[in-house]
């Protein structure tokens, strides 16, 4: 099992070190992979559909309504995921992503910790979150953490959607 002591989490905005530039990055990071994965590649994030440059570009509008959580080594931003508000004891992850030179030191496992922490603290009863089928790690990663599949919400192609009660 990672050791995830090394791995502090922060709210973002608001948190110090600053974080902001590290989140755009990560972001980009994200998109870019998630299209080209899609077999759509974009040179860069101006070739990104605008929903998603808005969310490089401006995340303190983007993300007004949700709570970022961002994981850092050290004072190195190396991974995200935003909670979605709570909506009738509902809530959802979305845009989890860890730098791929940080990969395997239990980054992700603490960033879905701290948002199920926080998801249960603000009266979440279930958290969803969807999963393009390729990310076989990501699902595996889900699914030890209790996460099941469950019936679409979302009807894009190769696109597995899994929740998990609290």
């Amino acid at each position: 099992m990672t050791d995830h002591r090394e791995v502090a989490v922060v709210r973002w905005p608001g948190q110090t070190p600053p974080v902001e530039g590290g989140l755009a990055a990560l972001l980009a990071a994200y998109h870019l992979r998630t299209e080209a994965e899609k077999g759509v590649p974009v040179a860069d994030v101006a070739e990104l559909p605008h929903r998603y440059r808005a969310e490089i570009t401006d995340p303190r509008t983007a993300f007004a309504d949700d709570v970022v959580l961002v994981a850092l080594l050290g004072d190195t931003s190396v991974g995200c995921l935003v909670v979605a508000s709570p909506t009738n004891g509902r809530s959802e992850i979305k845009r989890l992503w860890t730098d791929p030179e940080a990969r395997g030191r239990g980054v992700a496992s603490a960033l879905l910790g701290a948002a199920l922490t926080h998801a249960a603290e603000h009266g979440v009863h279930t958290v969803r979150l969807s999963v393009w089928e390729w990310r076989t790690g990501a699902i595996a990663l889900y699914e030890r953490l209790g996460f099941t599949v469950t019936r679409s919400w979302d009807e894009r192609k190769q696109l597995v959607c899994m929740e998990r009660t609290l």
